[in-house]
């Protein structure tokens, strides 16, 4: 099929890379414009673009998908759109430009989780069986009929950006099949059923953890903001971001056991690692980030606050 494609982040790139291995034609591909990364600021073209550039396709970079946009996609005479974390909406024209329509490559099994952030908050709320969907794309947000589905266990712990990596990977067959499913029918499509939910987008308040909730629910949040927007603990008033946490085993092999009767609400340097100790069970933490300061383990920025802090 022709295709033209639409995606920005890394994990669009698989699906993409999939497609064309797959003998599809992929006469397009739109991502967003270059946008400044790293302390410098220096305009970086998105991860979606650096593959087109080098598999040799043809970018349009916008982040408006306006009557300019559409024209440029029309040219390219599309028998199918393929969207996958673009980071924008389509309008009516541009939806009703590819012959077959556009289908997206949704991360959760909808109408569960609709919207911008599936698996981050599927994870912060405890979830470990994510999904993925493909489904025909229509005007309201993430309603279209469903072509095909699939899913995957993650074990406690598994980060946002683990799970979208892996989740990433097992959607190139689910896009494959739903390309192969509209060129046998292309009215295919089931409607979705149940009453949905939404995964708003995460601000960097969303970070910030409470210190008042058990082991598991801590581990679940950070998670889902891990690696963005990035959890952090507020100590003293300044915030310290948790790159790496594990529950700690217990001597039993069960994760998520207290440490040799430390208070509750304290970070502690002992034997085992430097260990917050909850409510009920206890963290391991790694690798931390003071603010202002660079990335560095756990125990030299316990070290300098005397081997104990209590939140």
């Amino acid at each position: 099929m022709r295709v033209i494609f639409a995606g920005t982040p890394e994990t669009a790139v698989p699906v993409l890379e999939s497609l064309q291995r797959a003998g599809h034609e992929i006469v397009g591909v739109i991502t967003r414009a270059d946008a400044p990364q790293g302390r410098k600021k220096t305009l970086t073209p998105s991860a979606v673009a650096q593959y087109a550039e080098t598999a040799g396709l043809e970018i349009y970079k916008t982040n408006r998908l306006d009557a300019e946009a559409t024209a440029w996609a029309a040219t390219k005479q599309p028998d199918v759109g393929v969207v996958v974390a673009y980071g924008g909406l389509l309008k009516t024209e541009l939806l009703e430009t590819p012959k077959h329509g556009w289908v997206n490559l949704h991360f959760s099994k909808l109408p569960n989780w609709r919207g911008a952030a599936p698996v981050q908050r599927a994870l912060m709320a405890g979830e470990t069986e994510l999904y993925i969907s493909v489904f025909r794309l229509v005007m309201a947000l993430d309603a279209g009929a469903i072509l095909t589905s699939d899913s995957l266990t993650v074990k406690p712990g598994t980060t946002a950006g683990e799970a979208l990596e892996k989740l990433a990977q097992l959607g190139t067959k689910t896009v494959s099949d739903a390309l192969a499913l509209l060129a046998a029918d292309p009215a295919a499509g089931t409607p979705q059923q149940g009453e949905a939910s939404y995964a708003h987008k995460l601000t960097r308040a969303d970070g910030k953890l409470d210190p008042a909730l058990p082991a598991a629910e801590i581990l679940a949040h950070w998670a889902g903001v891990t690696p963005e927007p990035g959890a952090y603990l507020e100590i003293a008033g300044a915030p310290l971001k948790l790159h790496e946490i594990e529950p700690l085993p217990g001597e039993n092999g069960e994760e998520g056991n207290g440490s040799e009767g430390l208070t509750p609400g304290t970070i502690t340097q002992t034997k085992q690692g430097v260990i917050w100790q909850t409510v009920n069970g206890a963290l391991l933490l790694k690798t931390v980030q003071p603010a202002g300061k660079p990335r560095m383990a756990a125990a030299d920025w316990l070290r300098g606050r005397g081997g104990q802090v209590t939140l």
